[in-house]
């Protein structure tokens, strides 16, 4: 029988087997989504679906929602039906990670011919079919292919016939197809690790071990609720939505080492694809309220038990099926500024001030100007960034993705895979909110199609009509901007079309003020104004900032 500390061990080991896992994606995916943005999750599983451990590569949404869907694999795939060799897919919004891009790939692990438990992972493809990756859908049949629990392999022989329907039902046959394969090989990387960990320690199952991660976690979440005052505490937030504003409405209820968060009173579903299943909304939400009370507790099913989160059935974070949900990132990464400002109540000087949150994520479908040019059609996936709300002692982070993590794909990446150039991604000056600390900065980002083509694009950004709100005497950040350089506005939500010729710009929201501007290191304002984060006619009127004796 292993001690606790061999458990400990072991605890920590497994963190490598996943990033190996995690990074057998990155190194293997098709889709610039994953391997340049890191749009992914990877985790191991016991044998009743209880998430052990998650890779630190990957987003909050995709690993807190896969903690619930592996039940969900259990259940319909039946025990006695799975065998060794199997792989599992889907890719259902309400049973996965919250739409059709994100495919999830489970694998049991078997051991001596015994199953001992999961290897899951989920990644986020460029291209599912239907109407592409936007939100203006008005049931989910629209967004695209749904594929439902089912086997991708069966003792080790892939499923024809579904990667037949598969390639016939979306653009980009080879590169979805080609992550399907890869989400098989990143769990099969982090088998092979597992096992040669299992060797090491001389066990042959996962009980154990789990049981220890999962009520050691637990309890340690359970102590740290326990330091948040008892009380009730309510917020809202009133966001763009699609057609009209969205109100985003929480009440967190502190009871002992207990914590309940209730999203009732937020509004109800969009008929657009805005809406948010609530796997997504429990998903992030989790999140938001472990980063300030138990950061430093590793990431788990025991971790994540204590978090009670709830949704009424119908609002627009707990949408029904047959909802459009293609964009649930947009109103789900928000959801952390919510909880965040609620629990502003109950710790003061913790948490930041409203960031940009969403990513400005852009779907592009390059298309000839002339269909007869035998130029190729093209879609482009771009991820984005604007500023973070400042923190309580520490300025916000520019262009920097909180709540979802993932990374900027890169402009050469990003050419790489279709005919558009990118003239200008940099910082927008003065998009950060004024405070004591300042809110990170947004980008502006230009972006044009090359000889011979159209583009159409699909916008899905917020912060534009309601920017990011400081805290504690903080001034809200920058809105967003969608238009032409000829400064003809756009939406900020639906399908576009700019023609060859025209470039789009886009002007990314920045973070939230924290604190009374007036307060503001003088040297911090001059560093500003001297790195241009900032205008001195803008230090003036925000700071009071006149120059080096002021």
């Amino acid at each position: 029988m292993p001690s606790a500390i061999d458990y400990q061990i072991m605890w920590n080991r497994l963190i490598a087997v996943v990033e190996e896992q995690a990074t057998t994606l990155i190194r293997t995916a098709f889709s610039t989504s994953v391997r340049e943005a890191g749009d992914l999750s990877a985790g191991l599983f016991d044998r009743q679906g209880r998430m052990m451990a998650q890779a630190v590569t990957g987003t909050p949404g995709h690993v807190n929602a896969m903690a619930e869907s592996v039940t969900h694999f259990v259940r319909e795939i039946g025990m006695q039906n799975i065998f060794e060799g199997d792989v599992f897919i889907t890719n259902d919004p309400w049973l996965g990670t919250g739409h059709l891009h994100d495919i999830t790939v489970v694998t049991p692990v078997f051991r001596k011919g015994l199953h001992i438990g999961f290897f899951a992972c989920t990644a986020h493809v460029v291209d599912i079919g239907g109407r592409g990756f936007g939100p203006d859908a008005g049931e989910v049949y629209e967004e695209g292919l749904l594929i439902p629990i089912t086997k991708f392999a069966e003792r080790g022989t892939v499923n024809p016939l579904l990667i037949s329907i598969i390639r016939a039902n979306v653009r980009t046959p080879d590169q979805t197809v080609g992550d399907m394969y890869s989400l098989a090989a990143c769990n099969e990387a982090g088998d092979r690790r597992l096992q040669a960990m299992l060797d090491e320690f001389g066990i042959d199952d996962l009980e154990g071990l789990s049981d220890f991660l999962t009520e050691s976690s637990r309890k340690a979440t359970r102590e740290a609720i326990s330091n948040v005052p008892d009380g009730t505490y309510r917020h809202t937030m009133t966001v763009d939505g699609y057609d009209q504003p969205v109100e985003l409405v929480v009440t967190l209820k502190v009871d002992g080492d207990r914590l309940n968060a209730d999203f009732s009173g937020t509004s109800g579903m969009s008929a657009f694809g805005v809406n948010v299943p609530e796997v997504y909304t429990r998903a992030y939400a989790c999140y938001g309220l472990k980063c300030a009370i138990a950061p430093s507790v590793p990431n788990n099913t025991g971790s994540l038990e204590p978090f009670e989160i709830s949704a009424p059935e119908g609002c627009i974070l707990a949408a029904k099926r047959p909802a459009p949900v293609s964009v649930r990132h947009v109103l789900g990464h928000l959801v952390p500024d919510v909880v965040l400002g609620a629990l502003h109540q109950a710790m003061p000087g913790t948490v930041p001030a409203e960031g940009a949150s969403a990513l400005w994520n852009i779907q592009i479908s390059a298309r000839p100007c002339d269909p007869d040019s035998g130029l190729q059609n093209a879609e482009i996936l771009m991820f984005n960034s604007g500023g973070t709300g400042a923190r309580p002692t520490v300025d916000g982070l520019s262009a920097t993705a909180f709540p979802s993590g993932v990374s900027t794909m890169s402009v050469e990446a990003t050419e790489h895979v279709g005919p558009i150039t990118v003239w200008r991604k940099d910082l927008r000056e003065g998009s950060g909110g004024a405070g004591e600390t300042r809110g990170g900065l947004g980008q502006v980002i230009e972006i044009e199609a090359r000889a011979g083509y159209d583009f159409w694009f699909n916008a899905m950004f917020d912060r534009v009509d309601n920017p990011a709100r400081g805290r504690d005497g903080g001034r809200p950040g920058a809105a967003g901007r969608v238009e032409l350089t000829d400064g003809t506005p756009l939406k900020s939500k639906g399908r576009q079309k700019v023609r060859n010729g025209q470039r789009l710009r886009l002007s990314l929201p920045g973070g939230g003020g924290f604190g009374d501007p007036e307060k503001r290191d003088r040297s911090q304002v001059a560093a500003d104004i001297e790195a241009g984060v900032v205008s001195p006619s803008r230090a003036a009127k925000d700071y009071g900032y006149s120059g080096e004796n002021s």
